[in-house]
């Protein structure tokens, strides 16, 4: 009875510790399920703890605290090892082969789950223990990805991905009537269906005679390295078929007049003068820097370059700031108080990062721009990311056009052969 005793301890510590981890990290559906059990066996434990007594009970409360913490440690190496189970085509085409004289423009972007999924973390994660870059430890880790879900749950859902695909069809529809009739737009994401790699290999498939892919993302990056490499993994080379890459948007004056034009028609025929314009970056720890210090360079220049626009557009410059959403310094509250104070009465505020809605700019920066503390009457408004802007649009455009210069021409494809929608998983 008394060996019973001991083991009835470490089986419920062990569960209970186990059963928290997943509390923390399993999608909505499944969370009262582990909370209950959790508590039970929290529960449990604490019954059986009271039936030691003098020595034993300082032991077995030792063993059940070491216990708890394997039970959490043992699951959150399995919840963080889990693996991107995304699937890549079989390439069926052969060296040789010439195609259809189509050009692909592989639309290339981050990516979010419409609902929750840690994967494109857990993938993160990963990339950065390889890479020897400090993170959350790993036991804090699934904390993270509670505080994701959570994110999650208060907003119902994520936009990115909508929203992306809208774009891509619009982007399509815009090449195709501005030069490019014979282009045929393949969506691709870094955290969703389908990979990069995934949309070559489906173009190829398709017969596409040239690759262009259309980097959607604000700065040179992990993000865009972590892409990059795996569409040079489908090696287009041997099968005769040119690529070219267009490079991320932080160079782009028509991205920044677009952040111009938003300001404009938000305000309308306002004074210009009483109203303040925030730019939210995304910000890396300073250690990333060394790894990929063109993140935050471009990316700090790049809101530089919008500020300037808004001035010359009739902006006043003490109303314009520039903050960051983690991990650097200002925060979006400390620089809205800065321009609440300089006498703006109106301040609308950006994800500048962000290509399309999602998590960060419908919910991480909005709660961080409610914690400042402005004056009453002082109105805040999210104008969110880029989105299916007309300026976004041509922005993109323009560097898919510059990137076709670089290729060799193709015989045009007849309107029966381009007439398909953007790729979708």
């Amino acid at each position: 009875m008394r060996y019973l005793r001991w083991i009835a301890v470490a089986l419920l510590a062990f569960g209970t510790g186990w059963l928290v981890l997943g509390y923390l990290t399993v999608p909505p559906l499944q969370m009262s399920a582990y909370l209950a059990g959790a508590c039970f066996g929290a529960a449990a434990l604490i019954a059986v703890l009271a039936g030691f007594r003098g020595r034993n009970l300082g032991i077995a409360i030792a063993l059940s605290l070491v216990l708890l913490l394997g039970g959490y440690w043992v699951n959150a190496g399995v919840v963080l090892g889990h693996e991107d189970s995304r699937q890549v085509p079989e390439l069926t085409r052969r060296p040789g082969d010439p195609g259809k004289g189509f050009t692909a423009v592989i639309y290339f972007t981050h990516g979010e789950p419409e609902t929750y999924n840690p994967i494109g973390w857990l993938n993160q994660f990963r990339e950065f223990d390889q890479q020897k870059i400090a993170f959350v430890p790993f036991l804090a880790r699934p904390f993270f990805i509670y505080a994701l879900r959570d994110a999650y749950l208060k907003v119902g859902s994520s936009h990115h991905r909508q929203m992306h695909l809208q774009m891509a069809q619009q982007l399509e529809d815009k090449l195709r009537a501005e030069g490019m009739p014979d282009a045929r737009v393949y969506v691709s994401f870094l955290d969703d269906e389908p990979r990069p790699d995934a949309a070559v290999i489906q173009a190829l498939n398709d017969g596409a005679s040239r690759i262009i892919v259309s980097e959607v993302f604000l700065t040179i990056s992990n993000h865009t390295k972590e892409g990059e490499k795996q569409i040079e993994a489908v090696d287009v080379k041997k099968l005769g078929v040119p690529l070219v890459l267009t490079g991320p948007m932080w160079d782009s004056q028509t991205m920044y007049d677009m952040f111009v034009d938003k300001v404009n028609a938000e305000v309308g025929a306002a004074d210009r003068s009483k109203v303040g314009v925030l730019l939210v970056g995304h910000g890396q720890p300073d250690e990333w820097d060394v790894e990929f210090p063109t993140e935050t360079e471009q990316e700090a220049l790049f809101r530089e370059r919008i500020m300037d626009a808004l001035v010359r557009a009739g902006y006043e410059r003490g109303n314009l700031g520039s903050a960051w959403m983690s991990f650097k310094k200002p925060l979006p509250a400390i620089k809205a108080e800065e321009i609440a104070a300089n006498g703006a009465e109106k301040i609308v505020f950006f994800a500048a990062a962000i290509s399309a809605d999602s998590i960060h700019s419908q919910y991480d920066i909005p709660e961080l721009v409610a914690e400042a503390k402005l004056p009453n009457g002082v109105a805040t408004v999210n104008l969110g990311a880029w989105n299916d802007h007309e300026l976004t649009l041509e922005a993109i455009a323009e560097k898919i056009r510059g990137a076709a210069t670089k290729l060799p021409t193709v015989r045009s494809s007849t309107a029966s052969e381009t007439a398909v929608p953007p790729s979708q998983p």
